[in-house]
């Protein structure tokens, strides 16, 4: 009995040393580091492009459709109208108060009173949120979103998505002045808006270290956007 209370401690001990040590995955692989071609097996799936139902959020007139991708794997392949469909969600995001949640690659913007619908970018981006200004816009008839997003495949999996660096955007409500507001390779840890000053207050974090990770040894930046003055650029400041 003892014998087998020794065996399990040592296989516990081994457990907890292995994720002790176990590296996470970083979010950056800098141009200069060998990239490694890694074949492994995926399942066979399918992609179907797929826009949600449209939103109207409150005292606006530009209706959003999120657009994205579903995955469909082999084993739930069917034809439409039979009963596999079901087991398949084509869903690609949420919506509640004010704000859009999700992983979805565009969003197509239609006036209430158009037919014609404009997307927000060509750019290959991962969409996470949006969030639309109600505060800001109901003061000052300013109608902004803010968009967390990933940009680029910063961790060169082959993919643009969460596990990439978070950037921060802005646009007005029809999806025109498609801006970026952090800087390159600096992850967006949050935001808030001082709707009294008509700001946007955000922090970055900065890989010094050039280790590929996010940690302690990394520096934290602290920007403000003036929200009604055109261009929305970045002020940096230095609370601490």
């Amino acid at each position: 009995m003892r014998k087998r209370i020794c065996l399990l401690s040592v296989f516990v001990l081994i457990g907890f040393w292995s994720c002790k040590n176990e590296k996470p995955t970083p979010k950056v692989i800098y141009e200069d580091a060998k990239a490694k071609n890694i074949e492994t097996e995926k399942p066979d799936t399918t992609a179907i492009k797929i826009a949600d139902l449209p939103i109207l959020m409150e005292g606006t007139k530009y209706l959003i459709h999120p657009v994205g991708d579903v995955r469909v794997y082999d084993s739930y392949r069917s034809s439409y109208g039979s009963s596999k469909v079901n087991q398949v969600s084509y869903a690609i995001s949420n919506y509640n108060q004010y704000e859009l949640t999700g992983y979805f690659d565009n969003l197509k913007f239609q006036h209430i009173d158009s037919d014609s619908v404009c997307a927000l970018t060509t750019q290959k981006v991962q969409i996470q949120t949006v969030t639309y200004l109600k505060d800001v816009a109901d003061k000052t008839n300013k109608k902004i979103l803010v968009y967390s997003l990933a940009d680029s495949d910063t961790n060169k999996d082959g993919v643009i998505n969460q596990n990439d660096i978070k950037s921060l955007y802005l646009s007005y409500i029809d999806g025109t002045m498609f801006t970026k507001l952090s800087e390159n390779y600096n992850e967006v840890i949050d935001w808030n808006v001082v709707v009294p000053l008509n700001r946007l207050y955000f922090r970055c974090i900065e890989d010094i270290n050039k280790n590929g990770a996010f940690d302690k040894n990394d520096k934290v930046h602290y920007h403000y956007i003036d929200l009604l003055k055109d261009g929305w650029q970045a002020a940096e400041y230095s609370p601490i």
